[in-house]
């Protein structure tokens, strides 16, 4: 279901950019890469026809033509579990990718879009959702993890990582399921978990919990994925649970 989300709003902010929308209104097509399985998407802001796809053991596949082909970037790549994707807002060029899966858990990064890839995080729980503050320098990386759930930051992109405030609910994981960044303030942080909706001001110096409104059937609502407003109104964010998108 997590996967199932996070490729829906991914693929509706891809169908958002223009071209592409009215080549394929209500029309879904498959267009690769093909025979894998796709678990994060992520879109240069500045040339949207550069698409980058995390697959579940192929690694990550590039395309630069809106998706008609795709190519394999793996060099350095140690572990090809690929669970989420982040863009550098401000260089496009520089992009993070969490793996996990037999080759262990880590977080690579890529300062040529993809050309090569070093570890920037290793020996952690599995990274499973990534969020780059748009500051300049954009130096500032959150990474939230799966099983109990936490967020980690870097300040300084990815040398060094700290532990955040802890994320409190009474759920019995806060696993970490997606994060989204104020592209107007970037000390608001918001965190999709199995435990709920988390919010910060303050860069992750505390968390709390905001689920008024996310009606499900359970007892604590859990959020897959978001989806925030880059463009007109930021405070605008939608949040994909098990009976749909708030």
């Amino acid at each position: 279901m997590r996967f199932v989300v996070r490729f829906f709003l991914a693929a509706l902010l891809v169908a958002s950019s223009g071209s592409l929308a009215e080549a394929w209104i209500n029309v879904w097509t498959t267009n690769g890469p093909q025979n894998q399985q796709v678990l994060a998407l992520a879109i240069d802001p500045t040339t949207p026809t550069t698409v980058y796809a995390g697959t579940n053991g192929g690694g990550v596949f590039k395309s630069t033509n809106l998706g008609a082909s795709w190519s394999a970037i793996n060099t350095g790549l140690t572990s090809r579990g690929v669970l989420a994707l982040a863009i550098d807002p401000v260089t496009p060029t520089t992009v993070y990718a969490a793996t996990g899966g037999s080759g262990g858990a880590f977080v690579f990064k890529s300062t040529n879009g993809g050309g090569s890839w070093s570890p920037v995080l290793t020996g952690t729980p599995t990274v499973t959702a990534l969020a780059i503050a748009p500051t300049t320098p954009s130096s500032t990386v959150y990474a939230g993890t799966g099983g109990l759930g936490s967020i980690i930051k870097s300040t300084d992109g990815g040398l060094s990582w700290t532990e955040t405030a802890p994320l409190i609910s009474n759920a019995l994981t806060n696993e970490v399921r997606a994060l989204a960044i104020d592209p107007a303030n970037p000390d608001t942080v918001y965190a999709g978990t199995l435990g709920g909706f988390f919010k910060s001001t303050n860069g992750g110096g505390s968390w709390t919990l905001f689920n008024a409104g996310l009606t499900v059937p359970l007892p604590i609502p859990p959020v897959y994925a978001l989806a925030i407003d880059h463009t007109t109104t930021p405070t605008t964010l939608y949040a994909a649970t098990a009976p749909g998108v708030f």
